[in-house]
């Protein structure tokens, strides 16, 4: 206030208590109101008041007592405030309450209090006048300047009444808080100059916070890298490309401020490129004779894979520079193909990494990301690279076969840059957009088939089938890999547990149907963990036995149990002591620990009435033996099928009923009436038991066509044959694929002869040598010769109608 009238207040004022400080003349101070008579107050004078007179207040300083009763009015100090209240604010929720803005007048001395109830109200003496003294104005204005300051000894600055007092009471408080206020500025103003000095001394930096704070030493650090990464960057060895993208990228990470969101990703670049290995490659142990040693121990059988490995090494040791070679392992789950890829890093002592490619939809996850998106990172090659650390490892890419496809894109297609040799050498990732050399790298792949691996990137891979074992290599193979590993898994030792090899049959005949090892080796853990338990019972009760405190009656009774109840190997509730180590297991044990046996050999019973046949499939597991079923009835010429075939095998069951019917009279074959018109007046229903699973495929033609000559000739196919092969409508048998896949699992199924097109005898020699002695094969080109095959004598059959099922 610059210049402000005397202003005389009313003789008479109502009183406003309150506790939050002491109001001055000429100051401004909010205060709550929550008390009933402040509240009464402010409803009866300022609410409904409209005079300027009603919104003077006199405010007196008070100090709640919790001792005084809330009823009685406090205390009062004698000197209060004249105040005009400028602004009121108030709610209703939770509870009534106001908030006062009041603006000092002048003092006043209390001279009686007329009423304390509903609000206290006093005869006042107005003490002094709002004026203006020059000889002060000075001094304010320095203090305004400089700060608002609270001031000291306010309930004695608000008694002293005479001029004087209060001058020799302010003056030398304000004349005290200037001089404060002007050294604080002299002392920020002398380390302002220093830090400039500093600054000016340091290198050039980016100035992007205020200097001699926690962020400078941050900021050191950041630069401290960023010199480390420039010079990486100088010594690395990487091509001339990447290193003109690298120190054009540093030099604009040096003129970025450090809250960019770029600036991150720029130095995480940086710190990639020079991470990658980029000339960094391990040396290989070309010692051919050592390699095949080492993939014999691992690995029992897959002789034409370990020959196709060990030729890749002999002209790795001929010709060093040598372009890396895309195999690719395919074969039903279990074999080994993964475990013969980590045998392949092991033999060349090479790096070993495997990217497991099953479900990947995003051909970002090959290639990676554009450095623009949020998020962004490098594709599983570059970042496999960086893992192993060298250029030249062992890449898996497991599961091949099993790519996804998306509206991210094609991983496959993605793929085709990174497994062709001719162009891997300058493969290209979004993220570094820079090429890097792939060339070096020996990838090999993994599928269980090749039907959903696109042609173009199987065309650039050299394909390397993995049959399933058979039965006698099951059996080496358990011996010796699975037991041992099983043994050392669960703390067991030779001298406990003994699994001869007629069990080990026993578990792949009754136990297991597959063409790896899986299942057999998990039947294996199984039988492990049940005689952990009795080891450990036998431990537990040997040394129960050896305390002194156990009474002899009591051993007495446990040799008792043992003689005259007969263990189990499961049953942990036997007192009777440890069985004698080792524990051998035998049919019996198995059948205790693993149930009853899931798969019986049940051909002979399938094939007891006309009208069955047995096939042969290949899925991606491994070679089935398949039941085809025929009957026929009354009906109007209708062919059924069930089993959830596919459209290819429809077609073949087409193609079998119309060579019968067209081959009738050949074969004598007539249906229920003696017609040779096969559908006259008769339905026919072709079923493939295990309707769950889908079926499809050429291979089943002879097969259908033999069970359908069974079902109208009355007579039973041979029940230790299966058959494979793919009929035209002249009766000519096509070849068809996954012969060996398929021989196996009639040699797994008990079976003695298989059928299949002659143009499929060059597959037998992959067929092990054992196999072939238990089976006998005949190769036809005809159906004709596939029916001579199929029944005991022939299929050739009398004229006259009566001997139509006799035999010749």
């Amino acid at each position: 206030m610059s210049s402000l009238s005397p202003v005389q207040i009313p003789s008479r004022l109502p009183l406003l208590l309150t506790h939050e400080g002491v109001l001055l003349p000429g100051s401004t101070m909010r205060t709550s109101v929550d008390s009933a008579r402040n509240l009464q107050l402010v409803r009866s004078r300022l609410l409904k008041g409209t005079s300027l007179q009603s919104t003077i207040l006199g405010v007196i300083p008070n100090t709640p007592d919790p001792a005084s009763d809330a009823q009685d009015l406090p205390p009062l100090h004698r000197i209060g405030t004249a105040a005009l209240a400028v602004q009121v604010v108030g709610s209703n929720w939770p509870k009534p309450h106001y908030t006062l803005l009041i603006t000092g007048l002048c003092r006043f001395q209390i001279v009686q209090v007329i009423k304390e109830k509903p609000y206290p109200v006093a005869k006042v003496e107005q003490l002094d006048w709002l004026e203006e003294f020059p000889n002060t104005s000075k001094t304010r204005e320095e203090l305004g300047e400089l700060s608002e300051q609270f001031y000291k000894y306010a309930v004695q600055i608000l008694d002293a009444v005479s001029l004087e007092e209060r001058f020799k009471m302010t003056i030398p408080l304000l004349v005290r808080q200037i001089e404060g206020l002007k050294l604080l500025q002299k002392t920020r103003k002398h380390k302002q100059d220093d830090d400039k000095r500093v600054i000016a001394i340091r290198p050039i930096r980016r100035i992007t916070h205020i200097p001699g704070t926690l962020e400078d030493e941050d900021e050191d650090e950041d630069n401290d890298d960023i010199v480390m990464l420039e010079k990486k960057i100088r010594t690395s060895s990487m091509p001339d490309q990447a290193h003109k993208v690298c120190v054009k990228e540093i030099k604009r990470l040096k003129k970025m401020p450090q809250s960019m969101p770029e600036y991150a990703l720029t130095r995480n670049y940086l710190e990639l490129m020079v991470e990658l290995p980029w000339n960094k490659s391990t040396t290989d142990r070309l010692d051919i004779r050592a390699a095949r040693i080492l993939l014999d121990n691992d690995h029992y059988a897959m002789e034409k894979l370990k020959k196709r490995v060990l030729e890749y090494l002999a002209v790795r040791q001929l010709k060093n520079n040598l372009k890396g070679p895309i195999l690719c392992f395919v074969g039903p789950p279990g074999v080994g193909k993964t475990s013969v890829g980590r045998s392949v890093a092991k033999t060349l002592g090479r790096e070993f990494h495997r990217i497991a490619l099953g479900g990947v939809c995003d051909q970002s996850d090959i290639r990676g990301h554009r450095r623009t998106y949020v998020g962004s990172m490098p594709g599983r090659i570059i970042n496999g690279l960086k893992t192993v650390g060298v250029n030249n490892p062992v890449f898996l890419l497991d599961e091949v076969d099993k790519l996804g496809k998306s509206l991210q894109g094609d991983p496959a297609a993605a793929l085709l840059e990174v497994l062709d040799p001719e162009q891997n050498h300058n493969f290209t990732d979004h993220y570094l957009n820079v090429a890097f050399d792939l060339s070096q790298v020996l990838f090999i792949a993994t599928a269980n088939t090749t039907a959903t691996i696109p042609p173009a990137l199987l065309d650039r891979m050299e394909i390397i089938q993995v049959p399933g074992y058979t039965q006698e290599e099951k059996i080496e193979i358990a011996h010796r890999h699975l037991i041992p590993k099983q043994l050392e898994q669960h703390g067991l030792t030779p001298q406990q547990i003994q699994i001869p090899q007629v069990t080990t049959l026993d578990i792949i005949t009754r136990y297991t149907r597959e063409a790896g090892v899986r299942s057999l080796d998990r039947k294996l853990g199984a039988i492990c963990r049940a005689v952990a338990v009795k080891v450990a019972e036998g431990q537990h009760r040997e040394a129960r036995l050896d305390r002194p405190d156990v009474a002899e009656g009591e051993g007495y009774r446990e040799h008792i149990v043992e003689d005259t109840k007969p263990e189990s190997i499961n049953d942990t509730t036997d007192l009777a002591l440890p069985p004698e180590m080792p524990i051998l297991i035998d049919f019996h044990a198995l059948k205790d620990i693993l149930g009853p046996p899931m798969y019986e050999m049940e051909v002979s019973e399938r094939l007891s009435q006309p009208g069955v046949a047995i096939g042969l499939a290949w899925t991606p597991l491994g070679g089935e033996i398949m039941f085809v079923e025929a009957s026929r009835m009354d009906g109007e010429g209708q062919l059924t099928l069930t089993g959830q075939l596919g459209d290819v095998m429809k077609e073949s069951a087409h193609l079998a009923i119309s060579w019968l019917r067209s081959n009738a009279k050949k074969y004598h074959l007539t249906n229920a009436s003696g017609s040779f018109d096969l559908l006259e007046n008769t339905d026919i229903h072709l079923h493939f038991p295990a309707g769950a699973v889908t079926k499809d495929g050429p291979s089943a033609g002879v097969t259908i066509a033999t069970c359908l000559a069974s079902l109208f000739s009355g007579r039973l196919v041979c029940s230790d044959v299966a058959m494979t092969g793919e009929i035209t409508l002249r009766g000519l048998v096509l070849p068809v694929g996954g012969i060996k896949d398929k021989v196996l699992a009639a040699h797994r199924a008990g079976l003695k002869r298989v059928i299949i097109p002659q143009r499929n005898e060059k597959d037998l020699e992959e067929i092990p040598g054992n196999v072939r002695q238990d089976l006998s094969f005949v190769t036809a080109t005809c159906l004709d010769e596939v029916l001579n095959a199929a029944f005991d004598g022939g299929f050739t059959v009398s004229t006259r109608p009566g001997l139509l099922n006799s035999k010749l």
